[in-house]
């Protein structure tokens, strides 16, 4: 798979859907995947990628910047508290503030800095013990709590869990956004983004079908 297939298909998908061309974002998760893969997606004018550790795109992202403009970063792993500070800087939007703690030093640290990335809230739609993210009944409140800190939430994340069918989270989350007025929705990987999209993703986040399987 290419990038220039996967574009064609999510703009197939749009069409299906009946959402207008452009309606959702690509983001290129180039977590793990060598430099030389990232700098050949880079050469083709995608901008938009997804990184799931703050140390590694440290490493990574200040060089490629350098060599090329209009990166758009996103952040779509767990972030710990102690790397909020560093990946404010890094990131054009997080995907991943999942509890209070983290909540509160984002706007404390989005005080001091006087700038914050787009924010999006994950939910652990399938209520997995292992996996970050606020439960269901629990995201209304959470919602709240960070537009009480001034902080700016774009929309929701979700990530389902791998043995259930992954349209029912993406509805699930959905109608989530829509009580709460978000229009953000990141969900959807290489094998249903499609199914994500019919059901309102605006932020996929696609890694293997574009760069092919990590070490192949």
């Amino acid at each position: 798979m290419s990038l220039e297939e996967i574009k064609s298909r999510v703009a197939s998908a749009e069409q299906d859907s009946g959402r207008p061309v452009g309606a959702v974002t690509l983001i290129a998760v180039s977590k793990v995947q060598p430099n030389e893969r990232v700098a050949q997606v880079l050469e083709q004018g995608h901008r938009i990628f997804g990184e799931n550790k703050v140390q590694e795109a440290a490493g990574k992202w200040p060089d490629f910047s350098a060599r090329f403009q209009g990166l758009d970063l996103h952040l779509i792993g767990p972030l710990q508290t102690n790397k909020a500070r560093q990946a404010m800087q890094l990131f054009n939007a997080i995907h991943s503030v999942d509890r209070p703690k983290l909540a509160k030093t984002l706007a404390r640290l989005a005080q001091e800095i006087g700038a914050c990335p787009d924010l999006f809230i994950q939910v652990n739609t399938g209520e997995e013990e292992q996996k970050a993210g606020v439960l269901p009944n629990e995201a209304d409140g959470f919602v709240a709590e960070c537009r009480a800190l001034d902080l700016p939430v774009k929309g929701l994340m979700c990530i389902p869990p791998v043995d259930e069918e992954s349209s029912l989270h993406f509805a699930l989350l959905a109608k989530i956004a829509t009580r709460n007025g978000l229009d953000g929705l990141s969900m959807g990987m290489s094998g249903d983004f499609e199914k994500a999209i019919s059901l309102g993703a605006t932020h996929i986040r696609v890694g293997s079908a574009i760069f092919g399987e990590r070490g192949s």
